[in-house]
């Protein structure tokens, strides 16, 4: 590389532009979106999560806030390193919980073995309110090994893989562009 390359490589780490502030309101609504999607799967359509399920949330649960940080500065015109930053730390979270959604699909398909911890199915709720404790203390999560539902062909952890390098392709983006 020359003087001049690294340079423009220099100067565009020291300014953030529309192309930042897009990648961090792109990224982080979609990241909302998707573990919105997760937890309205769960609680309004009833589907249970197993193990890998509630693994593949945690880097979303981790990385919404600093995007949403980065947010924020990009608005208040903080310095560029915390936009990107963010940017990247974003980027990070969601190739993470893509590496996750691979194996857990991999599992689902039986390309290998899941963990241990994973192995038990859901046992039934009785209907009797009486021992809805007794019941909710024996019950165990699903196997990761079946997968909750599929659309289109693809299990839920495929589609977090779909959704979560998206997202990430975009951070990068955002993080790696010049600022036009």
């Amino acid at each position: 590389m020359t003087d001049t390359s690294m340079t423009e490589i220099a100067d565009s780490f020291d300014s953030a532009g529309p192309l930042q502030t897009r990648a961090l309101v792109i990224a982080t609504v979609g990241m909302i979106v998707v573990v919105g999607s997760a937890l309205a799967f769960e609680h309004l359509g009833g589907y249970a999560p197993c193990a890998l399920c509630l693994e593949q949330r945690d880097p979303y649960y981790w990385g919404i806030p600093f995007m949403l940080i980065g947010c924020l500065a990009a608005l208040m015109k903080w310095p560029a390193c915390l936009i990107r930053g963010t940017l990247m730390i974003g980027m990070l979270c969601l190739i993470a919980t893509a590496l996750m959604g691979v194996y857990h699909a991999g599992v689902e398909w039986q390309f290998w073995a899941g963990p241990a911890s994973c192995s038990a199915g859901i046992k039934g709720a009785g209907s009797d309110a009486g021992s809805l404790l007794n019941d909710l203390a024996i019950a165990k999560p699903p196997s990761c090994t079946d997968a909750a539902g599929r659309f289109l062909g693809i299990s839920f952890a495929g589609w977090n893989v779909i959704a979560a390098s998206g997202l990430a392709f975009i951070a990068g983006r955002g993080a790696f562009g010049k600022s036009a």
